[in-house]
């Protein structure tokens, strides 16, 4: 991409974190040091050199060093991360879309590990484990403790071994072991169908290496079935990003040519950058563009983009990007809120550092983090409603989250109030008996929002929320 980002890809292991990172490669760090704080290191080395000398029993000296980088990188925002042999090594593999693991997408919540959405068809999937559900414990060590890189290691492993997990389902107030064989998941990252006559369906659940091959391929098979498609759905429900050229890629396809998709910014001239609809901005190199063989009706068919509170990172790119040049209806629930940038920066041959180096603004200049897009219809989950939605997470909600940087920003008392009567609904759920329960799966003919947006393609009256309302960025206090 010339001076473009260069993107090095998904922070995917089987289990990843909350919003997966939108991430671009910087294969050297900047030669510019600034001063060190000398009195503070000497205050670092002294500490070093007293555990190592008085410490009860030796200490492996790597290890120190290695948890003192971990703990510096993790005290900076949720996203920033140290990468050890092992996860530089599941870190690379995530890129492809292929891992070893039970296949779920997670992020922390009050020390446990919560599941933000379960990959499909994968082993978790099959299981039941559902969206919200918190993993209290894997096989017999205690979740509470664990830092999210150390919850992800006991979860992988190798093919047809076995790993119990023990969920604790809010909405039901229950835990349970569930166990698990894992197994290489490949996951299908586009799918879709001719949901009717004249409306299609495309479903975009992370962004990968082939998601854009993918996408161009499904696309062309629903207009080789109804070449007079009226209207489309692109789903990116639960969708928690991936790579940022796929997002520019997948904006591009329903954009005129050369339009800004994203821009960035930080402190450094790389981070400072602006990408289009345009295929040197998200190929990275000269060569045949894949949008090419799209129908040129997709530039105008009518569109609806659904989203929800796991829509984040890479598919808030391109919700954005088609809502500001009002080239789509959002509709649904407002999405997670991250809008920053990781650059990975090689430390050796491997080990890394993925650190938080810009945030990204939609076209119109609009900060997603810690925000997410608005829908410009909200649209509940089911025809009762969605009671629960004031307790997902949001960026908003994690420790040390990155500010908008846009102006001050206020605590959102209705959404303190909404979380309250959530909470409350909850208890009352507690105390009648529950049986088992599945959400339809996105895109069968009992998904609630899908009808809606095949409503709202038709012209025709759409059941708008009972129970969502927008939820304001909140000002982190120090």
């Amino acid at each position: 991409m010339g001076q473009k980002l260069k993107i090095a890809g998904w922070v995917a292991i089987g289990v990843v974190a909350g919003a997966l990172s939108t991430v671009s490669v910087q294969t050297v760090a900047r030669n510019a040091m600034a001063p060190l704080p000398l009195e503070e290191l000497q205050q670092l080395s002294t500490v070093f050199g007293l555990i190592k000398s008085d410490y009860v029993e030796p200490v492996d000296e790597k290890k120190l060093i290695t948890d003192a980088i971990s703990g510096m990188v993790s005290s900076l925002d949720p996203h920033s991360t140290y990468f050890d042999k092992k996860s530089f090594k599941e870190f690379r593999e995530g890129t492809a879309g292929k891992f070893v693991g039970v296949g779920i997408e997670i992020t922390q919540e009050d020390g446990l590990v919560k599941v933000v959405s379960p990959i499909e068809g994968s082993p978790a999937f099959r299981a039941g484990v559902k969206t919200n559900d918190l993993i209290t414990k894997i096989d017999d060590t205690a979740v509470k403790g664990l830092s999210l890189n150390e919850a992800v290691k006991r979860m992988r492993g190798e093919p047809a071994t076995k790993v119990v997990l023990t969920i604790y389902r809010k909405d039901e107030n229950r835990s349970f072991p569930v166990t698990i064989i894992r197994e290489e998941i490949k996951q299908q990252s586009v799918r879709g169908k001719l949901v009717e006559p004249g409306y299609g369906w495309i479903r975009v659940s992370q962004f990968q290496e082939r998601t854009v091959d993918d996408f161009v391929k499904k696309v062309n098979d629903i207009y080789k079935q109804d070449p007079k498609i009226k209207g489309l759905v692109l789903d990116l429900r639960n969708d928690p990003g991936g790579l940022l050229n796929a997002a520019v890629a997948i904006s591009a396809a329903f954009l005129p040519e050369n339009v800004t998709v994203v821009s960035t910014n930080g402190q450094t001239a790389e981070s400072k950058q602006t990408l289009r609809a345009a295929a040197l901005d998200y190929q990275g190199r000269a060569g045949a563009d894949p949008l090419k063989t799209l129908p040129a009706a997709l530039k105008k068919v009518a569109l609806v983009v659904l989203v929800n509170e796991g829509s984040a990172s890479a598919s808030e790119i391109v919700a954005g990007a088609l809502q500001d040049h009002q080239r789509a209806t959002i509709m649904g629930s407002q999405t997670f809120g991250k809008g920053s940038v990781q650059t990975f920066r090689p430390l050796g041959p491997d080990t890394g550092l993925k650190i938080t180096t810009s945030r990204y603004y939609t076209p119109s200049g609009k900060s997603i983090q810690a925000k997410g897009i608005v829908p410009d219809v909200m649209v509940d989950e089911t025809e009762e409603g969605s009671p629960y939605a004031a307790l997902r997470t949001r960026e908003a909600d994690l420790e040390k989250h990155l500010a908008s940087g846009q102006g001050e920003e206020k605590k959102d008392q209705a959404h303190e109030k909404a979380r309250e009567e959530a909470l409350k609904r909850l208890e009352e759920e507690s105390r009648k008996p529950v049986s088992e329960r599945r959400a339809p799966e996105f895109g069968s003919e009992k998904d609630f929002q899908l009808a809606q947006a095949i409503k709202q393609l038709k012209g025709q009256a759409v059941m708008v929320s009972k129970t969502l309302t927008e939820r304001k960025a909140e000002v982190k206090e120090e």
